[in-house]
């Protein structure tokens, strides 16, 4: 195994964004990607990291950069500040998304009929509003994500849906769960909720506050599976 990363530059509009690839050169043929939803931070590194995951799975991980210019607040009112915009305007957001998604797929390592994206806190927005503006995804899966659906015109949900979800979450209310599994039972599509009990928000920051180990290896091991049920097994897991 031999994994290489390297940022990449593209753009929405005039609005340029640097995302960051990882892959095996090892591996000659082209491979299923798996794009990457960052957190409020932006394009840190715990997207990289989850990107590398991927490449070590056999996979091309790309971390999006929904900010553009490699934006990354420094404190928490910073955050707030850059990641608002993009929630109050889902319009804007699913552009950037799919700018970043069209980027990867242009890759030469990337085999564009065989994409996925998953995605943390604002990210695991981010994954389940590109699922449902009817992107060829064949999975979108979401970590501790916002769950409130855009106002935006209803689409198919082509892709396979994993929600992994904090029922002790600070940030989405009881009720949101349910809101969401009737939107998706709603369209139809092959979606799981999975909800960890005495689980708070960003259970999967290893150096954060509110992370609990046994809901972070669970639904990694969830999301492992379902990669590897729609993609068939690519490298090690």
């Amino acid at each position: 195994m031999n994994i290489t990363t390297k940022p990449v530059e593209y753009f929405d509009g005039k609005q340029k964004c640097v995302g960051y690839i990882a892959w095996d050169e090892s591996v000659v043929s082209k491979r299923p990607c798996v794009l990457i939803g960052h957190a409020w931070g932006g394009r840190d590194s715990h997207a990289e990291h989850k990107a590398i995951q991927m490449a070590a799975m056999g996979y091309v991980g790309f971390a999006l950069d929904v900010y553009g210019d490699h934006k990354l607040p420094e404190n928490d009112d910073a955050k707030m500040a850059t990641m608002m915009p993009f929630i109050e305007d889902r319009k804007a957001l699913l552009s950037r998304l799919k700018a970043g998604m069209s980027a990867a797929a242009k890759l030469e390592q990337v085999d564009a009929d065989n994409m996925a994206m998953m995605g943390y806190c604002f990210g695991g927005l981010c994954a389940l509003d590109m699922a449902r503006s009817g992107a060829d995804l064949k999975a979108a899966i979401s970590f501790h994500g916002l769950l409130g659906a855009p106002d935006l015109p209803p689409k198919n949900i082509k892709a396979k849906i994993l929600v992994a979800h904090g029922w002790d979450d600070n940030m989405v209310a009881p009720e949101d769960v349910l809101t969401l599994q009737k939107e998706l039972a709603g369209k139809k599509c092959d979606y799981q909720v999975l909800a960890f009990g005495n689980t708070d928000h960003a259970f999967t920051v290893e150096d954060g506050p509110l992370y609990n180990a046994d809901s972070a290896r669970r639904s990694w091991q969830a999301a492992a599976a379902l990669l590897d049920e729609t993609f068939g097994l690519h490298g090690t897991v």
